[in-house]
């Protein structure tokens, strides 16, 4: 299982300054299009498609997802993440939500003092979490337990392939041996499978680099 110092290693990159400058430049209108052949525009209109008006994000970058889809009525917001820095960027970009936050450790049992949600989005989190995809798997346990029956679970995270470009392969790589990232294993026949022990409906997509999930509580 991962340690605590991979974990905190992992989401320590995700300073105010990276925040603010740097990732949506250079994950959301570079990366994403150029190299994981993933377009942000596609990740939004998975959020247009799935989220609810009482949604839980977990892993939540700089919110930007959050702050453009469309919600379907004025939402319930809240926002869970490790690191402190991420969960007060996206409050302040969410703030006409007045968006609960939580900090919080998805490899561990989450208790949180509040209704429970019908939706939670966990967007390139998982390519994050240490570990195979067994054994962070285990977020998807803790996370269903946050949900009301027939809600679901949605997001996104990046997988290894064959049809990867030199680009990618090689930045999955390096982002590897940082730390950044922990997906040396995880693949799309991997994540269909760990969503298929835990739940009765579930659908991966492959766009790219990333896949697609969404599974129903």
């Amino acid at each position: 299982m991962a340690t605590t110092e991979e974990v905190e290693r992992g989401q320590a990159i995700y300073t105010p300054f990276m925040l603010a400058a740097g990732y949506d430049l250079v994950v959301l209108r570079l990366s994403n299009p150029l190299v994981w052949r993933c377009p942000t525009s596609r990740l939004l209109e998975m959020y247009d498609e799935h989220v609810s008006a009482n949604h839980l994000d977990v892993g939540v970058g700089t919110g930007y997802y959050l702050d453009r889809c469309r919600f379907p009525s004025s939402p319930r917001l809240a926002l869970m993440d490790l690191n402190p820095h991420s969960l007060a960027h996206a409050a302040r970009r969410t703030a006409r939500y007045r968006p609960e936050t939580y900090k919080r450790n998805v490899l561990e049992p989450i208790e949180v003092d509040a209704p429970k949600f019908d939706t939670v989005g966990m967007t390139y989190l998982l390519h994050c979490i240490p570990g195979a995809m067994e054994e962070k798997a285990v977020a998807f346990d803790h996370l269903r337990a946050l949900v009301n029956p027939g809600g679901h679970i949605f997001g996104a995270t990046l997988v290894q392939g064959d049809d990867q470009g030199r680009v990618a392969r090689r930045l999955m790589a390096l982002y590897n041996r940082k730390g950044i990232f922990h997906n040396e294993l995880d693949t799309l026949g991997g994540l269909e499978r760990v969503l298929a022990q835990r739940f009765g409906e579930s659908r991966v997509t492959s766009v790219g680099c990333a896949a697609l999930f969404w599974a129903r509580v």
